[in-house]
C-alpha cells in the first residue's frame, strides 16, 4: 500500500498534533492466520509547531517504522488486547486510518525545539536572547540567598 492520511480526515481528534501536509504511509499487508492481518509499513510527515523556549514556527521532520495486527472482531481475546486493531469482517476494505493515527501521535513529538542550544525567551521583557542579549539585570530568586551567602569568603553556612 502507498497512500497519505489526510491532516483534514475526520479520524483527526481537536488535540492532536497534527502533520503539515498529511502522513504518507507505505507498506504491506499480509495475512496472518484466519481472520488476521500483519501490516508492516513506514510513515512519514512533518510536523508544524512552535519552539518550546522561543516561540518560532518550528518544522519537525517525523518517520518512523511500524507494525499492526489487525484482528476480527468477536474472536478469541482480540477484543481485549490493545495491540491489536479490530475491523469488521464484513468489511470489503481494511481501514487501516486508526492505526496510522496512533503511530503518528506516538512517533511525533509532543514539544519541539528550534535548535538544541536555544535561549528561549527574557522571561522578564519578552526579548529573543538567541538574537542577543536584551539589557535586562539578571534575575535573583531570594531563596538562594543563604547559599549564596554561604559560599563567600568568610562566610558560614546557614549565616547571613
Amino acid at each position: 500500500m502507498d497512500g497519505v492520511l489526510s491532516a483534514t480526515d475526520p479520524i483527526w481528534q481537536p488535540q492532536d498534533r497534527l502533520p503539515t501536509d498529511g502522513v504518507h504511509v507505505t507498506g504491506r499487508l499480509s495475512a496472518a492466520g484466519p481472520g488476521r492481518f500483519y501490516l508492516s509499513g513506514q510513515i512519514s510527515g512533518v510536523l508544524r509547531g512552535e519552539c518550546r523556549r522561543c516561540l518560532t514556527a518550528v518544522e519537525t521532520p517525523v518517520a518512523e517504522r511500524f507494525q499492526r495486527l489487525f484482528a476480527e472482531s468477536g474472536v478469541d481475546d482480540a477484543d481485549d488486547d490493545p495491540d491489536v486493531s479490530l475491523y469488521d469482517p464484513r468489511a470489503r476494505e481494511l481501514d487501516v486510518r486508526s492505526a496510522v493515527r496512533e503511530q503518528w501521535l506516538l512517533s511525533a513529538p509532543e514539544f519541539t525545539q528550534c535548535r538544541e542550544d536555544c535561549a528561549g525567551l527574557c522571561p522578564t521583557c519578552g526579548a529573543d536572547r538567541n538574537a542577543g542579549p536584551c539589557g535586562c539585570a539578571p534575575r535573583v530568586d531570594d531563596r538562594w540567598a543563604a547559599l549564596r551567602h554561604a559560599g563567600s569568603p568568610g562566610g558560614t553556612p546557614g549565616t547571613t
